[in-house]
């Protein structure tokens, strides 16, 4: 399969990380996170996001999602969320059947919430018939490649501490929302008001595995015997902190992140040098190009065409709406390639 620009989780693994593995891959260790990278990785944690904080590695994004979840609400709580949020598109449910929480999704216009947008769903505190609003959870960066600044964040974390609340930030992506504000993951987390975080990096370079961040000590009551139940808790957990080790340690995250963001932007620089996006109503770049995403809306018979020499999704197929990835491996000859196919499909349709 060539470079596409479907998912930033279709790329490789960076080399400092498979070096890790193979660094860890000797004698025997500790099971379970007892072992000494999963020690070296939790103080490179706290080094990171605070003395306070408390790191769980887990398989994969949903189940840092969902873990989460779980740490913050019971079964009759609800999660306040963009309606484009992971948790409530794709995640087939988890967060529901696992949890039992009620999500309660919120339409945007860029795939932020602001304060008032999640008012809409914060009524109903005290009232027995009504799901009791627990959390507020955001992506950072958003579905939509949009960013919170710190103030947005800070401002959540506010109204959402104002009701008894606490605030979640999915950070699949979140090197990629670093890199773009030029702040560090402290600052837009735990300095924020952030609760609890899903940190990712298997989409900007690492071969599996993610985190749940605890940054409130009041959400740590339990967690490992939550993850346990969850069926989150790797065995050989070593694997998992030596890839998390190199990824912050040698900044990898930084490097690579930089890249993506710099090839979707290079992209949208390409595009909009075709006329068809600077004047044609079905020609469009939707959203602001702000990380490593770029979604555009243009005609069906052209992004059909397309798709029959890259791989990529549509975003909303009723709205000829489709999204770009870049990732670490995409190379500027890629998006050169890529733009004039585009281009030669163009013409001939």
């Amino acid at each position: 399969m060539k470079r596409g620009f479907g998912s930033d989780n279709h790329s490789g693994v960076s080399r400092e990380i498979l070096e890790a593995i193979a660094a860890a891959n000797t004698e025997h260790a500790l099971a379970y996170g007892d072992d000494e990278w999963c020690g070296r990785a939790s103080k490179l944690f706290k080094d990171t996001f605070g003395n306070q904080s408390e790191v769980y590695f887990v398989f994969n994004g949903t189940g840092a999602n969902v873990l989460s979840i779980d740490l913050m609400c019971r079964s009759h709580h609800a999660v306040v969320c963009a309606e484009t949020a992971h948790i409530f598109v794709d995640e087939c449910g988890a967060p529901q059947r696992i949890v039992g929480s009620k999500l309660l999704p919120v339409a945007t216009p860029d795939g932020k919430l602001t304060p008032e947008l999640a008012k809409t769903q914060m009524h109903g505190f005290g009232f027995e018939h009504h799901a009791q609003p627990k959390a507020i959870s955001i992506s950072q960066p958003t579905e939509l490649g949009t960013l919170y600044t710190i103030d947005e964040i800070k401002a959540l974390a506010k109204l959402a501490h104002s009701h008894d609340m606490y605030l979640h930030v999915d950070g699949a992506r979140l090197a990629n929302a670093a890199v773009a504000l030029g702040c560090s993951f402290k600052e837009m987390t735990t300095d924020a008001g952030v609760d609890i975080l899903s940190f990712g990096g298997t989409k900007n370079g690492m071969l599996m595995g993610e985190s749940c961040v605890v940054l409130n000590p009041k959400l740590n009551v339990d967690a490992k015997y939550r993850r346990k139940q969850m069926a989150q808790l790797c065995s050989k957990m070593r694997f998992m902190a030596a890839q998390f080790e190199a990824y912050i340690t040698k900044e990898v995250w930084r490097r690579n992140a930089e890249h993506s963001n710099r090839m979707a932007q290079l992209l949208h620089t390409e595009l909009m040098q075709i006329d068809e996006f600077k004047q044609a109503k079905e020609y469009a770049i939707l959203y602001p190009v702000q990380v490593n995403s770029v979604f555009a809306r243009l005609p069906r018979e052209v992004w059909t065409a397309l798709q029959q020499r890259y791989f990529f999704y549509d975003w909303d197929e009723a709205k000829n709406e489709v999204r770009w990835m870049c990732s670490f491996d995409t190379t500027e000859q890629d998006i050169k390639d890529f733009v004039g196919a585009l281009k030669t499909v163009m013409g001939n349709h």
